[in-house]
């Protein structure tokens, strides 16, 4: 696969990892339930690993926003099909996969290794572009 296909997979994933989170909303409130605004006394009716399944998701939307636009400036610039963009592209889709489940069991060890291997993956994207 080529960097573009790492990162389409990356954000096919994280457009998906919405769904644990909102299935165990609608088993904890019901499904119409689910449907009405959000409210902080029917947050803490969720189970804990779904509340923090969200902000892992949250996470997740935040850093592909930083990380697809490197990658996608690094193809602008001719320099996408460098070896490093594929590597950064591999690290970052195993690193987020890792990251949601770390969170949502509250792993924190491993939720921090696997944000701070995604985040490498933004720093060696960055550096092909400017070095």
């Amino acid at each position: 696969m080529s960097a573009l296909e790492w990162l389409a997979a990356t954000a096919l994933m994280t457009a998906l990892l919405w769904v644990p989170y909102v299935l165990e909303r609608m088993v904890a409130l019901g499904v119409l339930g689910s449907m009405r605004p959000v409210d902080p006394e029917d947050e803490l009716k969720q189970a804990l690993w779904a509340r923090r399944a969200k902000r892992a998701h949250y996470n997740a939307v935040e850093n592909l926003a930083v990380f697809a636009t490197l990658v996608l400036v690094a193809f602008v610039m001719g320099k996408g099909d460098q070896d490093g963009i594929l590597l950064a592209s591999q690290v970052y889709f195993w690193a987020r996969l890792i990251h949601f489940p770390a969170g949502a069991f509250g792993l924190t060890g491993i939720r921090t290794l696997a944000f701070l291997a995604g985040f490498g993956a933004q720093v060696a994207v960055a550096l092909r572009i400017f070095c």
